[in-house]
């Protein structure tokens, strides 16, 4: 089981807070800091400071790291033309030595596009498509040859294909409950299939394995993830203490969530494992509570080491 701290910066976080989460988990051993990519916060909360750029402050938090992976959970196919992200991950990738992941879906915030003027098309699967083809095709092109692309929404034409990744390939995250296009896109183009905040992943793992048999690709040779929002207490006050300043109750935040003492915490885990849950995004929602961290470092991770 890899276990991946996933955070959600909009809700108020400075670069400065995410660094320090990042640092913490790679030295506690999580094996990956993971961000969201929103521009406004959610729900209650001012989200002071502001927003932060994922890719920009991924590229920077490489270079305040050395061993632990960095991604988005997801990265928005309406915020960036593929081109444009194609460079800015592989930048990342260099910059880290090779340890970007890149999760990419189709976006769903309306409000946040309104607020700094994004466009937001009302369909947007085709344009995650064509990026995922794009952003694929011109890592993958040799260097010294050129690629071009002629699509509904993007169009490329005699591209360098440059710069490269460190990786090759980059891993790339694809997740969602969709029943039909989505596996297909991830059988096709993920190295990671990602189904957040259920407890009962196996449905859409069914369909993503079904999705590679039909083009003819192995369905173990991509990892099957799930996030979850996470709430550990070394005793029930402690969890309680810890749901309740992410502003939810305690004793409905088990029904979608990762909640509990640590031992309760290993037996969800456990029956998450059992459905095909590889890794486990834990989705930090405090990021000024670094003692939540080592707790979850030093009783859960050791059960699946």
């Amino acid at each position: 089981m890899r276990f991946r701290i996933f955070t959600e910066p909009q809700q108020g976080a400075s670069y400065d807070d995410q660094v320090v989460v990042a640092q913490t988990a790679e030295r506690l051993g999580f094996d990956a800091f993971f961000r969201s990519d929103h521009f406004l916060s959610m729900g209650e909360g001012d989200g002071l400071p502001g927003p932060t750029d994922s890719w920009v402050t991924l590229g920077a938090i490489a270079r305040e790291t050395s061993t632990i992976r960095l991604g988005t959970l997801v990265s928005s196919a309406t915020f960036r033309h593929p081109g444009l992200l194609a460079i800015q991950v592989a930048q990342v990738d260099a910059m880290s030595g090779g340890r970007a992941e890149l999760g990419l879906g189709t976006g769903w915030f309306a409000e946040e596009h309104a607020a700094y003027g994004i466009p937001f098309p009302e369909k947007r699967f085709g344009i995650l498509e064509e990026q995922l083809e794009v952003i694929t095709g011109l890592w993958s092109t040799p260097v010294g040859e050129r690629y071009s692309f002629a699509g509904e929404h993007y169009t490329l034409v005699d591209s360098p294909a440059l710069p490269k990744p460190v990786q090759s390939p980059v891993p790339v995250v694809v997740g969602g409950g969709g029943p039909k296009r989505t596996p297909l896109v991830a059988a096709r183009f993920a190295s990671e299939f990602n189904i957040g905040f259920t407890l009962d992943p196996k449905p859409a793992f069914h369909r993503v394995r079904a999705a590679c048999d039909e083009i003819g690709r192995d369905p173990g040779s991509l990892h099957y993830s799930s996030a979850l929002t996470t709430a550990v207490g070394a005793d029930d006050a402690e969890y309680a203490r810890r749901v309740q300043a992410i502003g939810r109750e305690p004793e409905t935040f088990r029904e979608n969530s990762l909640g509990g003492t640590p031992q309760q915490v290993i037996d969800t885990i456990g029956r998450l494992a059992d459905d095909g849950v590889d890794t486990l995004y834990v989705q930090i929602m405090d990021l000024h509570d670094l003692d939540h961290l080592e707790l979850i470092a030093a009783e859960v991770l050791p059960a699946f080491a």
